[in-house]
């Protein structure tokens, strides 16, 4: 597997920002390590495009004529190596060179079938998704109930003015049904990706969270709908305060305190492993990060932005950019390090440590490609500079071809996630 072109460029005027992408794509597919031949390409927009969005799409696949499958979103940031678009109208394009019979692009009109129905069999998907569709964290589950392995991953699009997704099929499992012209709003769209039995392309996905515990674990005893009135057999709200050592006779200092905090869930299953986990001070993968959006003292009880249930775990946190700092580097070194060989060579040494002004793409990182989709509350201002977050993930995985955008929910596994970064990188055969 080849390197992935790719381009990325911001301008007032969408066309002059196409032209600049498609000069850094031609560029690439030029150069002998990159793919010459790719089918799938991902096209993530600012908002600031929304509304040329099918303009936008219909240039682009007239001028890449070759690329059978587009699939995308809008954010109100979008990323791509070592850089962020954030309150400017930008866009970015990844080329993949996938077997056609890899993956397939699906959207409302074209919905993925379901597992082991003998069609197409999906082992993982990217998922784009609306957040105003109703119950899309269920639709999320269900979608990974129809892969192999129950893991997608992805994003809900972020938009100040329309949503949109792109889902684009020369194969015709989209395009030409119906008034379908690649750009749609609402529900979910994306790209199934099957195992690849040859072992020469596979799907290696990372969570990475942004918020810092401030309590221990405590089991949720007592719930009603999305108010937890339980915590360890005591009142709900009389631990929250407790645990944010506030009372509500200063009630201006407590409500300050509640408004920063968050409440971190998981299953009770994974007490051992949390245990480890929040001993270091971070959150694992298994804990989704939800509002505090009430209290209820007359039943002391808090409500939250989910229904929880009776039994799973239920800690105190707060957004914390050193925490988010550590936890993203960490993810990345976990890539870096399952994909290096245990022995190099000089010539691969030389390559994957070479120093940040010198760690040009490199076949000998086994990245192909990487999409990293991030919470729209993250981005450069919370790690303390423009383009922060993606400088940290290209100085731990190198000068990689990269795209994505910041999203309004952050998808991984089956769940819906929020204040994460979850990033996922096309791995070669070593």
């Amino acid at each position: 597997m080849k390197l992935f072109p790719y381009g990325h460029a911001t301008h007032p005027q969408w066309q002059m920002a196409a032209a600049l992408v498609l000069a850094q794509l031609r560029a690439c597919l030029a150069l002998p390590d990159y793919a010459s031949a790719p089918t799938l390409a991902l096209l993530y927009i600012t908002d600031h495009y929304a509304a040329d969005a099918q303009d936008i799409l219909d240039h682009l696949s007239a001028e890449l004529p070759e690329i059978t499958d587009w699939s995308g979103t809008v954010g109100v940031g979008i990323a791509s190596n070592n850089v962020e678009y954030f309150d400017e109208p930008a866009l970015a394009v990844m080329l993949c060179e996938l077997p056609h019979d890899q993956y397939r692009v699906f959207s409302g009109v074209s919905p993925l079938p379901p597992a082991r129905s003998g069609l197409f069999t999906a082992h993982t998907a990217l998922i784009h998704a609306d957040a105003a569709t109703p119950d899309v964290a269920e639709l999320i589950d269900e979608m990974a109930q129809r892969t192999e392995s129950g893991y997608v991953f992805g994003g809900l699009a972020s938009s100040r003015s329309s949503t949109v997704q792109f889902a684009l099929s020369g194969h015709g499992n989209v395009k030409g049904q119906g008034a379908a012209g690649g750009v749609f709003s609402g529900g979910l769209s994306g790209v199934a990706f099957a195992r690849d039995e040859t072992g020469g392309m596979a799907l290696m996905s990372r969570v990475t969270q942004g918020c810092r515990p401030v309590s221990i674990d405590h089991e949720i005893t007592a719930c009603e709908a999305n108010v937890v009135t339980g915590l360890d057999g005591q009142p709900a709200l009389d631990v929250l305060l407790q645990d944010l050592g506030v009372s509500l006779d200063q009630p201006r200092e407590a409500l300050a305190k509640v408004r920063m905090t968050l409440v971190g869930l998981s299953p009770s299953a994974d007490r051992l492993m949390d245990a480890q986990i929040r001993h270091a001070g971070q959150f694992g993968a298994e804990v989704v990060v939800r509002h505090l959006i009430g209290l209820d003292p007359a039943r002391k009880g808090i409500a939250i932005a989910e229904l929880p249930s009776v039994g799973s775990k239920l800690a105190f946190c707060e957004r914390n950019a050193e925490a988010a700092r550590a936890d993203l580097i960490r993810v990345c070194a976990e890539i870096r390090e399952e994909l290096e060989p245990e022995e190099l060579s000089l010539e691969l040494a030389s390559a994957l440590h070479a120093p940040e002004a010198e760690s040009a793409p490199h076949l000998a990182r086994r990245i192909a490609g990487a999409i990293y989709v991030s919470c729209s509350g993250r981005g450069g201002p919370h790690f303390g500079a423009p383009s922060a977050e993606l400088q940290i993930v290209r100085r731990a995985l190198g000068d990689v071809p990269l795209v994505g955008f910041f999203a309004g929910g952050e998808i991984a596994g089956h769940q819906l996630y929020g204040y994460t970064g979850v990033l996922t990188v096309f791995t070669a055969r070593a």
